[in-house]
């Protein structure tokens, strides 16, 4: 199948405590995103200002736009991808382009290997851990948590490589997982892990599946994290 990843980045500045959750800042607005089609085209999805200049958010039409993009590609063929698409990068689409109704059907048509990965172990993984453990070398061009505050400091352009550069990388990863049948990450004692994936199944699909046993965990994590925003 033929491979569609794309990214977000956030525009909301704040910094995350120890201990604190990602979603309790939600909703997020976006800066920019960012799609690449192996062998295909990339392209960049964000706002200008009616004087030609870079705008300091998605508009709704922008995010409309991209969702139709999505959406039109899946239905061409392609396998659309997102590492931890479905809990972050889908839902904050959705809220920007106030249109839940697609965003959803995008999701359970999706590939996202992390929460695929999330439905047999029971814990979410880093995209970063998961390329150590394929020995890609990756060259972070910032973090996250900093895209938002070099948007508005006008590196726009940084950020814009940056969102293209996780596209990239998540193609990479996944093409991994494909060959291997499996995952390989690294846990957070520095060991080496694998993990098989035998085939990437689409959200809709790994939603059909009963959790693994999380009893051993002092604060399991439960599967409406990722999808209470779907209803």
């Amino acid at each position: 199948m033929k491979l569609l990843a794309f990214d977000i980045e956030t525009a909301n500045i704040f910094d995350l405590k120890p201990g604190e959750d990602l979603d309790d800042y939600g909703p997020f607005d976006i800066t920019v995103a960012a799609t690449h089609v192996v062998g295909g085209e990339e392209r960049l999805w964000l706002t200008n200002t009616p004087d030609g200049k870079t705008g300091p958010n998605m508009s709704r039409q922008k995010a409309q736009e991209l969702l139709g993009y999505l959406e039109n590609s899946q239905r061409q063929g392609h396998a659309v991808i997102a590492w931890n698409g479905l809990s972050f990068d889908l839902r904050w689409i959705a809220h920007v382009a106030g249109d839940l109704s697609t965003a959803r059907r995008v999701a359970l048509k999706m590939y996202d290997p992390m929460f695929q990965f999330f439905k047999l172990k029971g814990y979410p993984i880093g995209l970063g851990k998961v390329g150590e453990g394929f020995g890609i070398a990756m060259k972070k061009l910032m973090s996250g948590a900093d895209a938002p505050k070099q948007w508005k400091a006008g590196n726009h352009q940084a950020v814009c490589d940056y969102v293209i550069g996780d596209t990239r990388l998540t193609v990479q990863i996944v093409s991994e997982i494909q060959r291997h049948g499996a995952v390989r990450w690294i846990t957070a004692r520095g060991k080496p892990a694998m993990e098989r994936m035998a085939r990437l199944r689409t959200v809709e699909d790994c939603l059909s599946d009963p959790m693994p046993d999380q009893s051993w965990m002092d604060e399991p994590i439960l599967e409406e994290r990722f999808t209470s925003w779907l209803t």
